[in-house]
């Protein structure tokens, strides 16, 4: 039976990468035999220009009946001096919130022919392979109440809430625990438990969770020394489970470890593993259709696509490796070019990819 996925191209590059990722699909059912359908929608500020809210019923109505939903990128200044309420990036918070997309996987790998590409030395980051799980549904972003309100001195006051019940702790512990296990069987829980009531029940709960996985070795971090951690000794991360917030700014700082952020990709799942799958930059609008966007992170999505809601490892794998043999040609698109590599647009390491998932075919 043929899968469907849902296409949300989004804003400003989000088109321009999500075509590239499409390519290499085409190429996987024409090439491979995949089997999947896809069909695009609005989503985001392109979703309010058109129709004015940023999550229309009609993209709500295509994701909830997909087997998976393929992201571009949303928002971009264009579109900040509209009310919080139909801003792009509501779109996406309601759309992982209506799908129920708790778990957000972020894998930070470097892969070795960009060892050159990172900030930091060599020895701190070859074989650099860290699984970021943040809870993607609670937490700070979503807690009521929130706004923005005039106190009784007459001054304006911004105020949010951090909120976490223990269920919502304990599901994104166990899928932590379960990802570690098939790695290095080593989870860092990261709060702020020294300080917030909220993330020392963060604590209590993981600790709690961690007792059903004797195999597995639990330590513990403040986010202020994790985020000076990712960047004195990254390679002492297995999987780092952590809130919503946290986990939002800790797997950018580990992107840039791995050369560009224009590399890392992520899945959102549900219980059931449904998933949302997005490259984790944002829309950079001041490069949108000048074609020189990195696709690699929105294929590498595709790839996480296949794995975890098509249960296809073996197709995840070969994508892969077809990003890995086009690197190995020496494919570059700005941000990762360094000297005697071949400097291409976004559409020339596409078909690069394509070329190389081909070539794994004869």
């Amino acid at each position: 039976m043929s899968k469907k996925i849902a296409v949300l191209p989004g804003d400003g590059i989000g088109p321009e990468i999500v075509a590239e990722a499409l390519k290499i699909l085409d190429c996987l059912r024409s090439d491979f035999g995949i089997d999947a359908e896809t069909e695009q929608a609005l989503i985001g500020g392109a979703a309010y220009d058109s129709v004015g809210t940023p999550f229309p019923d009609s993209t709500r109505e295509l994701v909830r009946a997909a087997d998976a939903v393929l992201l571009g990128a949303v928002g971009g200044p264009k579109w900040e001096p509209l009310d919080y309420s139909v801003r792009p990036e509501r779109g996406l918070l309601g759309l992982r919130s209506d799908l129920g997309l708790f778990a957000n996987l972020r894998p930070a790998i470097l892969y070795p022919q960009l060892l050159a590409a990172s900030t930091l030395k060599p020895e701190f980051v070859e074989n650099l392979d860290i699984m970021i799980v943040r809870e993607l549904t609670g937490g700070i972003y979503f807690g009521q109440p929130r706004g923005v309100r005039v106190n009784e001195g007459g001054e304006r006051e911004g105020f949010n809430t951090l909120i976490y019940s223990e269920s919502e702790i304990r599901r994104i512990g166990h899928i932590a625990f379960q990802i570690a296990r098939k790695r290095g069987r080593r989870v860092c829980s990261v709060d702020k438990a020294n300080v917030l009531e909220c993330t020392e029940l963060w604590r209590q709960v993981m600790i709690e969770v961690g007792k059903d996985y004797p195999d597995v070795q639990l330590s513990h971090m403040y986010v202020d020394n994790a985020a000076m951690q990712l960047v004195r000794q990254p390679k002492q991360f297995d999987v780092v489970v952590t809130d919503n917030m946290f986990g939002d700014i800790l797997s950018d700082c580990a992107a840039m470890l791995t050369g560009s952020i224009g590399m890392l990709p992520s899945a959102a799942l549900d219980a059931e593993g449904k998933g949302m799958y997005e490259p984790i930059h944002g829309s950079a609008p001041d490069i949108a259709g000048r074609g020189v966007a990195n696709p690699i992170a929105t294929v590498l999505s595709l790839a996480m696509l296949l794995r975890y809601s098509f249960h296809d490892p073996v197709t995840a794998n070969r994508v892969e490796r077809a990003v890995a043999a086009a690197l190995d040609a020496g494919y570059r698109t700005a941000d990762i070019c360094s000297e005697n590599t071949k400097r291409v647009g976004t559409a020339e390491m596409g078909d690069a990819i394509v070329a190389a998932l081909r070539a794994s075919s004869v």
